[in-house]
């Protein structure tokens, strides 16, 4: 455990940060499994809402440093890829 006043603030700030970033890592992957379920049930209606959703999810994951900003691009693309081959 930290002895110093400072270092002790850095390990609050860094369960902070923790718990918001496991948090918005699990909305995030929410999203896209729910895309994917809407998906492979046939409705393309539903499954168009629930990409907007997940872009939007995982966009905002890789502006706040969650997650890299090649793999949210990159998992975009490939669902967005999903849903025209499914149309």
């Amino acid at each position: 455990m930290a002895n110093h006043k400072s270092a002790k603030k850095r390990a609050r700030q860094s369960l902070k940060r923790q718990a918001r970033n496991r948090s918005e890592r699990s909305r995030t992957r929410s999203s896209v499994k729910a895309f994917r379920v809407a998906l492979e049930s046939g409705d393309k209606e539903g499954a168009t809402e629930k990409l907007r959703e997940a872009e939007r999810r995982l966009r905002k994951a890789a502006t706040k440093g969650v997650i890299p900003a090649k793999r949210a691009s990159r998992s975009v693309s490939r669902l967005a890829h999903a849903l025209a081959q499914a149309k």
